[in-house]
């Protein structure tokens, strides 16, 4: 079969260079274009993947119109995201955002009704999605394991965002205090901060491991540091009509969780009615303890399907079968998410709880 034709569209977000790896490692897809206004961003990416002139542009309608893609990868500012979603679907094409999903409610339901318009699907890749841990906790979950699920615990972050290029390629501590006054990750107007940056993650899979439960209200709190515009560090409570849970989100933890897991550790302490689950990230194994038996056991994680462990391979999978988009990168779990993320902003900004944003 002719292979799924995919561009990738801004390179705002380093993830684009590992989302395009995984076009360039599948037997059935190819980079058909690239896109951004600054060439030298896309550098790296052409000299990686042998990516020919023919296919690189600096206008996104030349490249949309050239390329006759199946997919289109976004990796733009968060702030812009709805905008460059909106130029890229009239294209009529299926859209992969890299999270965040969105700066606002309100963009991401134009993001949605933009895809909508057009006949095609949107997907909003949560890197959390595929790891094993996570996955093997959710099901842990669905079986009941734990009896009733009423709390979520959540700490997750990293260094921070200019600590590293795709692939992990590591910055020095020195290069990354030069380039953060000039940063969009450290701008509000273009939804820099950790809190939009991590408070998707957690609030998006928590929505997932709650069947879609949403909270009643939200309170947050962020730090303020001097000469620093965004946040670094916040933390949200949302009161749901089962109990509270606790989202946390961290730059500037001592160690990047895929070298080695600062302290606290970056991942999921999750609380039933008959016992809780630790899972963090990149572990081999979730933890299981239950009211019948008080010991920490140690649950090997479960091992990904085909079609199921990283999320081009996700995607091209469902464009193929038709299946639905599901999980963390279901839109309505993702709007749920970002209606949590604005009630937090909303709520850190005016100092006070408020409810759940419709």
């Amino acid at each position: 079969m002719a292979k799924f034709r995919v561009v990738g569209i801004s390179f705002d977000h380093i993830h684009m260079g590992d989302l395009l790896r995984e076009v360039f490692n599948h037997p059935d897809a190819e980079i058909a274009g690239i896109y951004d206004p600054d060439r030298s961003r896309m550098q790296g990416a052409i000299d990686n993947f042998g990516i020919p002139e023919a296919r690189v542009f600096t206008d996104l309608d030349a490249c949309m119109s050239a390329a006759k893609a199946d997919l289109a990868i976004i990796c733009a500012r968060t702030g812009e995201h709805a905008t460059v979603v909106e130029k890229v679907a009239r294209h009529g094409v299926n859209v992969l955002v890299e999270k965040p999903f969105a700066a606002s409610v309100a963009d991401a339901r134009r993001m949605i009704a933009a895809v909508e318009k057009s006949g095609k699907r949107l997907a909003v890749n949560w890197p959390l999605a595929w790891y094993p841990s996570h996955n093997t906790a959710k099901r842990l979950v669905s079986e009941g394991r734990i009896g009733r699920l009423i709390e979520i615990h959540f700490y997750d972050g990293n260094r921070g965002p200019l600590f590293h290029l795709a692939d992990k390629v590591e910055v020095s501590p020195e290069e990354v205090e030069k380039q953060k006054p000039g940063s969009w990750w450290y701008k509000k107007a273009f939804g820099g901060g950790s809190l939009l940056d991590y408070l998707g993650y957690g609030v998006t899979l928590g929505t997932w491991f709650y069947d879609g439960a949403e909270p009643i209200e939200v309170t947050a709190v962020v730090d303020e540091t001097p000469g620093i515009e965004v946040d670094q560090h916040s933390i949200t409570i949302c009161r749901y009509a089962h109990g509270l849970s606790k989202f946390e989100t961290r730059w500037g933890t001592l160690t990047d969780p895929w070298t080695e897991q600062p302290q606290p550790k970056c991942g999921f302490v999750l609380v039933g009615t008959d016992g809780s689950i630790a899972s963090y990230d990149y572990d081999d194994h979730v933890t299981l303890q239950t009211r019948a038996n008080t010991d920490h056991v140690k649950v090997p994680v479960d091992k990904l399907p085909e079609g199921r462990r990283a999320p081009v391979e996700y995607v091209l999978a469902r464009l193929a079968d038709g299946a639905p988009i599901t999980g963390p990168l279901d839109p309505a779990f993702c709007l749920t998410g970002q209606r949590i993320i604005d009630s937090a902003v909303l709520a850190a900004t005016e100092k006070r709880t408020v409810p759940l944003i419709k």
